[in-house]
This record gives structure tokens, C-alpha cells and sequence, in this order.
């Protein structure tokens, strides 16, 4: 495996590859072009500007998070075609310049949710948090405000400010979308991009929904195993595959998250890992990446992902805030640093059991 950080880049993030590049063990960045907009084409040059930062800092670009999907595609409306030509033309940009591992969703409207992203804990540091209780509370249309207002002054991944302008305008979009529709279309764009994806050898990997299940009656389509299967078989190609997110399968805890891993051999091309802890139905609190910090077994996630013989890269996901860190929520230094040590040791002890 490949441990690697997610980076906003230099224009968006607190965290600098200088800082990356000297967590133990941390050879790339997963990053994206995040001043693009869902459905433009990313041109080469600016791709090749974005990998030559990245390399002069000592890491590699392990993958892009994300190229995002423009509505139009999920809705299956007659502009789709359009931009799944320019989606594959971006493939083919990146594609060129070796980048080969392509994280994307296909969540409607909001690609994560939660109630409170600076929830206090008990050792004074802060994490994000779900209480489908207050989730039931909140209008949609109110939610960028209740999301800025604890940002740190950071613009959240899928939460854009030109995108939540138009949230009345995607639910009225989205109001005949079901999960059947939904399904069909994210089948439709898989098979419109394969070809390309077998040309460059790019791995295509699906973020699980997060959380697993339906938040403000939109639907969900990749968060249990069974979901999952039946998108893999619909497109049997190894290049259809799979982010595995810990946090996103985990926050359902009827997921068992090490067999779903071992199901997917092989399909199974990027990991985030992290912990969570329950405290009942619809309602979890992030955690510290250790074990016992939570409610899921990180020794056995491992465990499972180099029992496949997991490749591709992996990433301590969402931290706590720590130590009086000023950050983009769960995207701070220190306590993914923190979590990236932890799973290099867990990987590390594995490897040298089964060498025995």
C-alpha cells in the first residue's frame, strides 16, 4: 500500500506539502484541481503545473479527489452526453500525464452531511458529528449557513458556495430521481467511460455514501455490501472499483466492514480510514484513528486490506482537531499525521506476523 494525505492545495489549505512530505512514511498527495467546476475539462497544462508542485515537494500525486460529476449525468438528463465527453476527456488528460486513480461519488446534492463539525470532546479537542435528530431539524436550504458557520473559514469539500446557491433548484431537479434512476445512471456514465479508463489504465473508485442511508429523502446507492456488488457486476471490469471508506460504511454498524474488503478483492483501489464511535441509531461522533478511541476494530480493517494485497493508496481520513490547530474541518495537520503513524505501525506489525 501507498500511504498518502488528501491536499486542497496550496491555494485552499493550511497544510503544506513541505509538512506532508515529512510525516513518516507519506510518499504522495491525493489532491484535485478545486478551483474547476463540475463538467468543465481539465486542461493538461494546468494538471501538469499541479504534479510538477506536488514532485518538487519530494511526493508523487497518488490520485485525484475528485473529478466531480456533473448533475446532468446523476439526473440523466439529454446534456449528459456532453459531459461525460468532457469527463472523458479529462480522463484522457490525466490519463497522459500518469495520473491513474480517479476517487469520485455519486451522491445527490450534498456529498456528506453532518450536524456539527466542531463537536467538543471530553479531551478538549473537536470532531465532526452526525445526530440525525438535528439532520431532521435543519431545512435544506439553511444547511450551507450551519456548515460555514463552523468552517474556519475554509470552503468545504462539496459544499461550494456556488453550489449551495442552487440547493432549491437541484432538490426540484433531483424530485423524480429514486434509487432505480439513480443506479442507472451512474451504470450509463460507467460504461460511456470504460473504454477510456482500459486505454490509460485508470482505476475508477467510487466513494461509499456518507452517511449509509438517505439524508433529506435523496437517495443512496453505494452503502452496504449488497449495493456495492451490484454496482461492480453491472460494469465487470477491474477498472470499476472501489473507494473504501471506514467512516462512510462504518457509520452504519451493520456494515462489517473487514468482510466487505475481502469480498472486493481486486476491485478495491483507494482506502480512507478512520474511526467513528456510535451512540445510538442516526447518531455517531468521529473518533482519533486508534481503536479503542471507537467503535470499529482498525486492526482488523487493516488486517483485511493487506490480506488482499492491497496496492493503491491509502489515507488517514477526517482528524480531530488538536493541540489548537486552526483548520479546514477533519483536514488538520496534526492529528492525520497522528493517524497516518498509527496505520503505517498497524501495517508494519502485520507485515512482519505473516512473515514469520
Amino acid at each position: 500500500m501507498k500511504m498518502t494525505l488528501r491536499w486542497f492545495g496550496s491555494k485552499h489549505d493550511s497544510v503544506t506539502l513541505e509538512q506532508i512530505r515529512q510525516i513518516p512514511g507519506c510518499v504522495g498527495v491525493i489532491t484535485t484541481l478545486y478551483d474547476s467546476k463540475p463538467g468543465e475539462v481539465w486542461g493538461k497544462e494546468v494538471i501538469v503545473a499541479m504534479k510538477k508542485e506536488v514532485e518538487l515537494a519530494g511526493l508523487e500525486v497518488s490520485g485525484i479527489e475528485s473529478v466531480n460529476i456533473h448533475d446532468d449525468i446523476k439526473i440523466g438528463l439529454p446534456t449528459r452526453d456532453k459531459y461525460i465527453e468532457n469527463y472523458i476527456e479529462t480522463l484522457e488528460n490525466l490519463g497522459e500525464e500518469g495520473i491513474n486513480l480517479v476517487c469520485y461519488n455519486f451522491m445527490p446534492v450534498f456529498d456528506w452531511t453532518r450536524s456539527d463539525l466542531a463537536k467538543i470532546r471530553r479531551d478538549g479537542s473537536t470532531v465532526l458529528s452526525y445526530d440525525q435528530e438535528l439532520i431532521d431539524k435543519i431545512n435544506p436550504d439553511s444547511m450551507f449557513k450551519e456548515m460555514e458557520s463552523n468552517s474556519n473559514g475554509f470552503e468545504l469539500p462539496g459544499w461550494e458556495p456556488e453550489r449551495l446557491a442552487r440547493v432549491k433548484e437541484l432538490f426540484e431537479m433531483y424530485k423524480d430521481v429514486d434509487e432505480e434512476k439513480l443506479f442507472e445512471n451512474l451504470v450509463y456514465f460507467l460504461k460511456a467511460i470504460m473504454p477510456t479508463c482500459k486505454k490509460y489504465g485508470i482505476m475508477m473508485a467510487i466513494h461509499m455514501d456518507d452517511p449509509a442511508w438517505s439524508v433529506f429523502n435523496l437517495p443512496r446507492i453505494i452503502n452496504n455490501k449488497e449495493n456495492i456488488q451490484r454496482m461492480l457486476d453491472a460494469v465487470p471490469i477491474e477498472n470499476n472499483g472501489l473507494t473504501i471508506c471506514t467512516g462512510s460504511l462504518g457509520s452504519n454498524p451493520n456494515n462489517d466492514i473487514p468482510d466487505i474488503i475481502r469480498s472486493f478483492k481486486g476491485r478495491i483501489h483507494f482506502a480512507h480510514i478512520r474511526n467513528l464511535i456510535h451512540h445510538g441509531p442516526g447518531k455517531f461522533d468521529e473518533a482519533a484513528h486508534l481503536s479503542s478511541d471507537g467503535s470499529l476494530d482498525m486492526y482488523e480493517i487493516v488486517k483485511a486490506l493487506y490480506d488482499i494485497g492491497m496496492k493503491g493508496p491509502i489515507r488517514p481520513d477526517h482528524g480531530r482537531m488538536i493541540w489548537g490547530e486552526k483548520a479546514m474541518p477533519g483536514y488538520g495537520l496534526y492529528d492525520r499525521a497522528l493517524g497516518a503513524a498509527y496505520l503505517n505501525g498497524l501495517w508494519e506489525a502485520i507485515d512482519k506476523s505473516a512473515k514469520k
